[in-house]
Formats: C-alpha cells, structure tokens, sequence
C-alpha cells in the first residue's frame, strides 16, 4: 500500500516540477494543483505506513 502512495507522489511531483518550470499562471496554478494532491497524499501514506508497521 505505502509503495502505490510513493509512486503517486513521485508522478505528482514530476508533474509538479514540470510545470514549475513553465512561465504562464495556468501552469503554475497545474503546480500548485499537484502540489495539493501530494499533501493529500502524504496524510495517506502516513495512515498506511502506521497500520503496515503494526503488522
């Protein structure tokens, strides 16, 4: 589970750096939109990261 979360945050912080590059407000409002989706996901990974280590 924490493994499919990882690769989640990877692809949205790949999308987030490319976008971090471009110059025009859509692109840097797409950067923020990643950005979010990572915090998301970071609650995620913890939640799964606690239960896969009381296994």
């Amino acid at each position: 589970m924490t493994q499919e979360i990882f690769d989640k945050i990877e692809v949205l912080y790949e999308t987030f750096k490319a976008e971090h590059a471009v110059t025009s407000k859509a692109a840097h409002g797409r950067a923020r939109k990643a950005l979010g989706n990572i915090k998301k996901l970071i609650s995620e990974y913890r939640k799964a990261s606690v239960a896969e280590d009381k296994k």
